[in-house]
């Protein structure tokens, strides 16, 4: 079987735990995931099966959206309620917690910004992952990363100046964006700390929360393989071309397929399909040949 599985990532498990489980399920080793999750975080984590995996690289840069809840009043050495309180970072203040002041500090964190990614993080430095030097007390300077802050909003608050220290935000952002760092920015910016209690990806790419699965659904289903959405999903933003049974041999075995009046731009991806709708390979179109060149094959 192959597809694209969302699912509904519970609290207590890594991204890794949730692939080992949906390998035992299918009973196959062939079986990723794109954009990890923290263990306490929940929410939709798109797994690969079989020859959707190749597809990977197609989705990790996905924008994302979230649900966190931001607790005011002091940093965590992880970010988030995982860790140990901060007692070098304390401000010994509140801070302005007035929501007209709120609002106008996330204006701040909109658009384009730069984050320096947490010591406890997968991101490697000269090979080596910043939570395994966090774990042994290392800390050592990151450069910033350029993230995008597509959506930012309150969503717990709004109308009231009588805010309790947690802040309910939502956030659309692009792929890499650290949550826990934004909300520790957003802190310091009121003049206090911050970590994050709770964050729920309720979105990644195209696949919303709505549409996921729980690991415990997926291994009670009668037909688990019915929960798999096909292949040509993951790609269903690249426009796409019909093959006969000739070129879909043909395409299988990397041969460039002719076209005339295609309306594609020179160098576009494109969807190449069989008859019955499959994903047979992802393929590049040439102008100066009026043809897609398979880039990668699926059969």
């Amino acid at each position: 079987m192959h597809g694209l599985l969302i699912i509904d990532k519970p609290a207590g498990m890594t991204s890794h735990d949730v692939v080992n489980r949906v390998r035992r399920t299918f009973k196959t080793k062939k079986v990723g995931h794109t954009g990890t999750l923290d263990p306490f975080a929940t929410g939709v984590l798109v797994a690969l099966v079989g020859k959707a995996t190749r597809l990977a690289q197609f989705l990790d840069k996905d924008e994302k959206e979230y649900e966190a809840v931001v607790k005011l009043g002091y940093e965590t050495d992880t970010g988030d309620l995982t860790g140990e309180r901060r007692r070098d970072r304390e401000t010994g203040r509140q801070g302005d917690l007035r929501v007209a002041n709120i609002e106008a500090v996330l204006t701040q964190f909109r658009g384009a910004i730069e984050q320096v990614p947490p010591m406890y993080s997968a991101k490697k430095v000269e090979g080596k992952k910043l939570y395994a030097l966090a774990r042994k007390g290392i800390e050592i300077e990151r450069k910033p990363v350029k993230v995008n802050i597509h959506e930012l909003e309150l969503v717990a608050g709004k109308g009231s100046d009588a805010l309790d220290p947690v802040l309910r935000i939502r956030v659309v952002c692009s792929a890499g964006t650290y949550i826990r760092t934004l909300a520790e920015d957003i802190g310091r910016a009121l003049g206090t700390g911050a970590h994050l209690t709770e964050l729920r990806r309720t979105r990644a790419g195209a696949f919303s929360i709505s549409a996921a699965h729980s690991p415990d659904e997926i291994d009670a289903a009668a037909d688990p393989g019915q929960m798999l959405l096909p292949m040509t999903e993951a790609v269903a933003r690249f426009p796409a071309m019909k093959l006969n049974e000739e070129r879909v041999t043909r395409t299988l075995n990397g041969m460039s397929t002719r076209i005339q009046d295609s309306g594609f731009a020179d160098g576009e991806t494109v969807r190449m399909l069989g008859s019955d709708g499959d994903l047979v390979a992802i393929g590049i179109f040439d102008a100066s040949e009026n043809s897609v060149r398979p880039r990668l094959v699926l059969g």
